[in-house]
């Protein structure tokens, strides 16, 4: 079987790639009978020349190919007929924006593979850049406090080459004894953590965080449970909060009481109260100064996130009186950091990973029947159509919805 690894051709360019060439060379060590091959690319953030040293081949051309990996969309020109591709499609939650590309998909009889459906039985999901969306975002985070502060100065993160790099200039700035609130219980939220740890910021309990003052900056991971009550009083587990939202009301203001940056490193589901409102930000009670939210639902469980920014731009402000974007500068905005590609600025870091992670959840199962399932649940499509786990696509495919 051939695999081919493709050049990224979405606009704005996007560095990262599937396999490093080091992890390219594992692969072809573990699985000695695929023959690999990589698109050459002027952008990718590991030179042609880099992949040729590790004996792996570099082509114009990839028809030959039966499995081709890429990182976001491929436009609908460039998709060849009858392959296998794993990409991120952006349209498993139905997004208008995509539905050509799907439908172009489907004429063209390719079995789509999108990385977000590559997932454990239970529904966990295997592959991703989160932890680099959380280590950025953190790094980002940061900077926005001391550009709005004039304390320090951090460089723009995609200047920099690593997470060591990131760390080493955090390691440089001095923090009042600001409150730092952080979301979440998955690769985002502990990519963000590491982050922190690495800053030698003391981590607290809940009722710590809440009830306690401190001479020194500290943080507290906070949980769903944490920043949700039951409507009804009970206290039952996270599960009944993933099944049951709408019993659920935020809790999330004790919080903004005392919280001066807040990280969002959660994930939101659909139905899932807000976190804080619009009028929730107007309270004499809301504390929060900052907030870099990694998760970047717009106009959604964060108020003051009312747009995405982007690596050129990251920042901007929210006036929670006038409910308006201003200056970040301006006295009364909340600051926010949300740009949507966080792990475009660490390209070399979340590619080296990325690649791991594929080597030993997804390559194996080309070589072993696939007996766990993971190429069978995240096949898309097959043969011009929908498979059967992904059929609540067909109206969104058909332009009803």
């Amino acid at each position: 079987m051939k695999f081919g690894i493709i050049k990224e051709r979405k606009n704005p360019p996007d560095r990262r790639v599937v396999f490093s060439p080091q992890k390219l060379k594992e692969f072809q060590e573990q699985f000695p009978k695929a023959i690999l091959k990589v698109e050459s690319s002027d952008i990718r953030v590991f030179s042609d020349d880099s992949y040729k040293s590790e004996g792996i081949q570099v082509s114009e051309k990839m028809d030959d190919c039966d499995v081709l990996f890429g990182v976001k969309e491929v436009p609908v020109d460039n998709l060849i007929p009858n392959k296998k591709y794993f990409f991120f499609s952006h349209t498993i939650k139905k997004q208008p924006y995509n539905r050509d590309l799907l439908n172009a998909i489907l004429d063209k009889k390719i079995e789509l593979f999108d990385h977000e459906t590559i997932v454990k039985e239970n529904g966990a999901r295997l592959i991703g850049f989160g932890r680099y969306a959380g280590i950025v975002g953190a790094y980002n985070g940061f900077r926005a406090i001391g550009l709005k502060s004039g304390a320090f100065q951090l460089p723009k993160a995609e200047i920099l080459d690593s997470q060591q790099e990131l760390i080493e200039q955090l390691q440089k700035i001095e923090l009042s004894n600001i409150k730092i609130l952080l979301t979440g219980n998955g690769k985002v939220a502990y990519g963000a953590k590491e982050m922190l740890d690495a800053m030698n910021i003391l981590e607290v309990t809940t009722e710590e965080y809440l009830n306690n003052t401190y001479q020194e900056p500290v943080y507290c991971l906070a949980d769903v449970l944490d920043y949700n009550k039951r409507k009804d009083g009970k206290v039952i587990d996270n599960s009944d909060f993933y099944n049951h939202p709408e019993k659920y009301e935020s809790n999330f203001m004790r919080f903004a009481k005392v919280t001066d940056f807040f990280i969002a490193g959660h994930f939101y589901g659909d139905g899932a109260p807000y976190l804080f409102t619009r009028e929730d930000a107007k309270s004499a009670d809301f504390n929060i100064k900052f907030v870099a939210d990694i998760s970047c639902d717009i106009d959604g469980p964060v108020a003051s996130t009312i747009r995405p920014s982007t690596i050129a731009e990251p920042i901007y402000g929210y006036n929670p009186r006038t409910e308006t974007e201003v200056n970040f500068k301006d006295d009364n905005a909340i600051v926010v950091m949300a740009v949507d590609n966080l792990p475009c600025e660490l390209p070399k870091d979340a590619s080296e990973g990325f690649g791991e992670m594929f080597l030993e959840n997804v390559i194996p199962a080309f070589f072993n029947n696939d007996k766990d399932g993971v190429l069978e649940r995240a096949k898309m499509t097959e043969n011009g159509k929908l498979t059967e786990r992904f059929s609540y696509l067909q109206d969104y495919v058909d332009g009803r919805e």
